[in-house]
């Protein structure tokens, strides 16, 4: 059960699909979609949880460079709705063969637009993932 490949390649109306950014010396993949989009038994092999009201974030980074291997690294995060009312992510690092990603689960309303605030730290290293989503309920 791959998830990292389950998750960028997800695409449906609501969800336009992984994106990245270039950040220092990562490219950092990132999506946030509804937990629904993941099957139950992928969900329970990850422990998470699938409600309507909970998405996954899921986060990657590869070196920016022309190998693009995967990194390890520790991420801390909030998202927060317009109204400014925080969530702290708590990412739990999947490793799958040469795949290294991070996943984490935030509530949400439908139609809310969270702002997520991503630090990553690999030792000496540090930069901040901003991004935004909205979400909807299936």
């Amino acid at each position: 059960f791959a998830l990292a490949g389950i998750t960028f390649s997800a695409h449906s109306e609501q969800q336009q699909g992984g994106q990245y950014k270039e950040l220092g010396p990562w490219q950092v993949h990132y999506i946030a979609f509804p937990s629904t989009f993941i099957q139950p038994q992928i969900a329970k092999a990850y422990s998470l949880e699938r409600s309507d009201y909970k998405g996954i974030v899921n986060i990657s980074i590869l070196k920016n460079n022309a190998d693009k291997t995967a990194q390890t690294a520790t991420l801390t995060g909030t998202a927060k709705n317009l109204l400014g009312n925080k969530q702290t992510l708590t990412f739990k690092e999947v490793i799958e063969g040469e795949s290294v990603y991070y996943l984490a689960q935030v509530k949400f309303t439908n139609e809310e637009i969270l702002r997520f605030d991503i630090e990553i730290k690999q030792s000496n290293q540090f930069q901040k993932l901003q991004f935004q989503q909205k979400f909807y309920v299936d």
